[in-house]
């Protein structure tokens, strides 16, 4: 397994970690059970990172992990664990940004109780409140990481710039965006400000929510999905162009006698030396192919011949719908 910093003072962690959104029925029905095998097949097979949140089934992802780590003690020493908070639920509807030190502190200490440990070592600002300085919202989790209950600062879909505003302030592990084949918008500033500043950068998505597999969801599918039944790269016409699309990877992979889902992990840890792939999964079979794409990363002819196939700009449709735009930071 690739051993990658998180951050530049960080520990070595596998540069393939476990995404656990889907840990809760984000993308479809799961239970205790499936995560707990999830852990299990990654613990034997070398992935020390898990990444989760509070928000993630409102509190159902951070729940399992907690109960599996109490089943087997010997996982919180294995597994470099983050997590993140911010976000909560408007009284008019919709969601709000909370960066005060009030709610993160409340909700870090919520965290700790679900997942049964006494700090993380990654806590990320989920969405940055634009109202507030990022000067301002690092001194705040500076203060958590004085308190002893996490150990490094991360954030979560913000800019460039902002980046190099926050680490004026303290040193940021890391950045998670989503980074994929399909979406690369980090390579317009991020990645390389990640590299400057010696932060992470964490790829959640990066099998494109599916699409980059050999199994992309149909509409019907989609449509049961909380995120993707409103997601415009989900939604018809685009749907049916992005699965014709990514058609000739499925062949390359098979050729190769691979996924496309092994592919697509193995191109974004192919990308640079500081930037991690956390995939959710909902199946240790799932877990299997994606571990896959560790080696492969090394393929470089491969890689090339993926991107040719896949250049900039292949996807139809945005990323996000309007609503889901709310709170990321678009730049450039």
């Amino acid at each position: 397994m690739i051993q990658r910093a998180l951050g530049a003072n960080g520990p070595q962690v596998s540069a393939l970690g476990i995404g656990a959104m889907s840990f809760s029925n984000f993308y479809g029905p799961t239970d205790e059970a499936a995560s707990h095998a999830i852990l299990h097949r990654a613990m034997e097979l070398g992935i020390t990172q898990i990444d989760t949140a509070n928000v993630y089934g409102m509190g159902a992802s951070e729940t399992a992990i907690g109960t599996f780590f109490k089943a087997n003690p010997e996982a919180k020493d294995h597994f470099t664990l983050a997590t993140k908070g911010a976000i909560t639920r408007a009284p008019e509807g919709g969601n709000r940004f909370d960066n005060s030190f009030e709610h993160l502190s409340t909700a870090l200490d919520e965290s700790l109780t679900r997942l049964g440990v006494e700090a993380v070592d990654l806590y990320y600002v989920h969405r940055r409140d634009a109202d507030v300085p990022i000067e301002e919202i690092t001194g705040t989790m500076a203060r958590l990481v004085e308190a002893g209950k996490i150990k490094s600062i991360g954030f979560s879909e913000i800019a460039p710039t902002t980046l190099r505003r926050a680490v004026s302030e303290h040193p940021i592990a890391a950045v998670q965006s989503e980074y994929s084949l399909q979406t690369r918008s980090p390579e317009q500033g991020l990645l390389q400000t990640c590299a400057h500043t010696g932060t992470a950068m964490v790829a959640f998505s990066p099998v494109g929510r599916g699409l980059l597999t050999d199994r992309p969801h149909s509409r019907e599918a989609a449509a049961t999905m909380p995120f993707l039944k409103d997601n415009p790269r989900f939604l018809e016409p685009n749907l049916s162009a992005n699965i014709a699309a990514t058609e000739p990877a499925r062949r390359l992979a098979a050729d190769h006698g691979t996924s496309l889902a092994s592919l697509a992990i193995a191109w974004v840890l192919a990308q640079g030396d500081n930037i991690h792939a956390i995939p959710g999964t909902r199946s240790v079979a799932h877990l299997n192919e994606l571990f896959d794409g560790v080696a492969l990363s090394q393929n470089s002819a491969l890689m090339a011949a993926l991107e040719t196939i896949l250049p900039v700009g292949w996807c139809h449709g945005e990323r996000y719908s309007a609503a889901q735009w709310v709170g990321p930071e678009k730049y450039c």
